[in-house]
């Protein structure tokens, strides 16, 4: 359903609710073309030439405008031979590739205006924190209207009881993503491939969560894992020193959905990060939701999953 324009809030579609407070809540049964009518990515983009007026004149720029013909939005800038990959054709392809994995797409959308359409599938894979708090498996797959950017199939573990989209401190080489040709033949030793990466990580990520569990921060630690995630630019003794919003992180530890499991350890305190910016950071639910996936709060959430580690295995 269309959302708030004020806010720039785009569409999105999630099977059994919208937890991240945009969208609809849709049947877990649809087809792609369904999903992307309720998802409100069923548009097409066009390559568009452009120009520039000097002197009441109109000369061509050379380049071309990728354009959403549902609205006349102008989503990026690209060249003569950069071809997109139009949704209908990229859903189709994830749905195959789900099918293929044993998956199921539940929830799709788009993020930054139509420049990023993106698509949920769950993997048949989770565990329990504390024997009470679930975190569940995902792939998030993404196809960018923006030019040079390419299709693109990451591996996201997702908190049940507030669906925080989490990080793995990560000490291997191993990608954190597979770029996806889309154009050539569908290959289903490519899903075999990332659903074994993703199994591989999600091992990981259980070790890192029962780590973080079994470690309590003392609270010095705790100011200091804070200040490091947003520093202050001054000397940090205590909670008033902190710098906004790593009081927000400080004030949310024991608000946070899910504050009950492991209180007082550093699953807490890095799930108070994530909560943060998942659910509190930016100005709308579609700038928290682009910058938690595929923005600086990305970064800022591997680098919380890291030094919880750091701090957790020092304590």
């Amino acid at each position: 359903m269309s959302m708030n324009n004020v806010l720039q809030i785009e569409t999105s579609a999630v099977a059994g609710g919208c937890p991240w407070g945009i969208g609809s809540s849709v049947s877990s049964d649809l087809t792609p073309k369904q999903m992307m009518e309720k998802a409100g990515v069923d548009w097409r983009v066009e390559k568009v030439p452009t120009f520039v007026d000097f002197r009441g004149e109109k000369i061509p720029t050379g380049k071309e405008a990728l354009v959403r013909d549902s609205d006349g939005a102008v989503l990026t800038q690209v060249g003569g031979n950069w071809n997109p990959c139009q949704n209908e054709e990229a859903f189709n392809f994830f749905n195959e590739y789900c099918l293929a994995g044993d998956m199921e797409m539940n929830a799709a959308g788009s993020l930054k205006g139509g420049k990023m359409v993106w698509a949920l599938a769950k993997i048949k894979e989770s565990f329990d924190v504390l024997g009470k708090d679930q975190v569940d498996s995902y792939l998030l797959f993404s196809n960018p209207h923006e030019y040079g950017k390419s299709i693109d199939i990451r591996f996201t573990p997702i908190r049940v009881t507030c669906m925080n989209t989490l990080a793995l401190a990560l000490n291997t080489k191993a990608v954190s993503s597979a770029k996806i040709n889309h154009r050539k033949a569908f290959d289903p030793e490519e899903v075999k491939i990332t659903l074994g990466l993703a199994h591989e990580k999600f091992d990981k990520f259980k070790e890192m969560s029962e780590l973080l569990s079994t470690k309590r921060f003392k609270m010095d630690d705790l100011i200091t894992y804070y200040n490091a995630l947003f520093p202050a630019g001054g000397e940090v003794k205590t909670v008033n020193d902190l710098a906004p919003n790593a009081k927000k992180a400080f004030e949310v530890l024991e608000t946070q959905p899910g504050a009950e499991y492991g209180r007082g350890t550093w699953w807490q305190a890095f799930n108070s990060v994530t909560y943060l910016t998942d659910h509190q950071l930016g100005r709308s639910a579609d700038s928290r939701m682009t910058s938690a996936w595929y923005g600086y709060n990305q970064g800022r959430k591997q680098r919380a999953a890291e030094l919880a580690v750091e701090m957790a295995v020092a304590a």
